[in-house]
């Protein structure tokens, strides 16, 4: 439906047609660059394709050369209410910066980025969230306003934002509309996607915990990502950032955007199953992390099925699978079966496989 500007950030391109990246924020203090480094490099193994990190004060802007010098992927740096912090990063060579114009101050001082962005041809994302809408800091008390009544609001705020921007002959611009509100965060995207053509990244922000976190996100990831908008996303999540790349990971194999590493398939059981399948499974995807394997960037789909119903036909249209029941399972290969397993060989037995398969990458 929509076709996006294409923007280089570091040594990638986002928007126009390239695949829909996965990024996370970085839970270090900036100004520990040792720690933010040994961070990134954590979820550079996982996936992580673009890094964010928060920059409260000078001394945390001052560093950002030295993380970007130890790092393999796109630095992005995420800036409030201080013009000169943003100019400090710029000149320090992030890849992009995030700004949310509306609490940097005056249009003078957004003119100030902006010009030192043109200066080192950095990349601007314009930020704006229900929480710090300008209607919000007017009024005196909570604001009762409907999904679409927030959603245009922001629209009207960001696309503000946007034309100070444009007028200074500046295009390189990365679009962001959250709210903790679902509908509010889809309605608002739509609307400003219907008005620009700039990259945009999604995310529910405030999302909360892992599992409430991922739902919400992939609902609105969901639904925007079907419809073609969408060119990096966020799992925003009060978790360990390696749950958001992952998370991010999943949704995206979920939705047929992106293929990478090992894509688990398991029957829910019932009272037909007569092994213990969670406990396998949960078994598995914790090797899966411990060894790596689950990193493969060639995708590799697993089956685990403990049910004669739909368990053979299951395995069989997976790269490796076994389905079974009391006792032992029926191990397939790429859809013809090999031999039988005990169960208590299952989990070493994919592992075996899987590590085969990584070897003839």
């Amino acid at each position: 439906m929509y076709k996006t500007k294409k923007i280089k950030i570091g040594n990638i391109f986002i928007g126009g047609g390239e695949p829909v990246r996965v990024q996370s924020m970085t839970k270090t203090k900036t100004i520990d660059w040792r720690s933010t480094v040994n961070q990134i490099k954590k979820l550079e193994e996982i996936g992580c394709e673009i890094i964010r990190v928060a920059v409260p004060d000078m001394p945390s802007a001052k560093v950002l050369s030295k993380i970007k010098k130890n790092i393999k992927i796109p630095l992005v740096a995420d800036i409030h209410f201080d013009w000169r912090l943003a100019v400090e990063s710029i000149n320090q060579g992030v890849d992009k910066i995030r700004i949310n114009p509306g609490n940097i101050g005056s249009r003078e001082n957004i003119e100030k980025v902006v010009i030192a962005a043109k200066k080192r041809k950095t990349p601007i994302r314009i930020g704006v969230n229900a929480g710090s809408l300008k209607i919000l800091k007017k009024s005196e008390g909570m604001l009762k306003m409907s999904s679409l009544q927030m959603a245009e609001q922001m629209a009207s705020e960001i696309m503000e934002n946007i034309k100070i921007i444009e007028r200074m002959n500046f295009s390189d611009i990365v679009v962001s509309l959250k709210s903790n509100d679902v509908q509010t965060t889809v309605l608002a995207n739509q609307l400003v996607s219907q008005m620009r053509n700039y990259p945009v990244h999604l995310g529910i922000t405030e999302a909360g915990t892992e599992f409430p976190g991922i739902v919400k996100s992939a609902s609105a990831f969901g639904i925007l990502l079907n419809q073609k908008i969408g060119d990096t996303i966020r799992v925003s999540l009060s978790a360990a950032p390696e749950e958001e790349v992952r998370a991010g990971w999943e949704i995206l194999k979920a939705l047929g955007l992106r293929k990478r590493g090992v894509e688990i398939i398991s029957c829910p059981t019932c009272g037909r199953c007569e092994i213990d399948l969670i406990k396998i499974v949960h078994q598995l995807e914790k090797k899966l992390l411990a060894t790596r394997y689950s990193l493969l960037a060639t995708p590799l789909k697993v089956a685990v099925m403990g049910c004669i119903v739909n368990g053979p036909g299951e395995a069989k249209g997976a790269d490796i699978g076994i389905a079974g029941g009391k006792g032992f399972g029926l191990l397939f290969k790429k859809g013809k079966p090999v031999k039988k397993i005990p169960q208590s060989k299952w989990v070493d037995e994919i592992i075996r496989e899987i590590k085969n398969v990584q070897k003839k990458i």
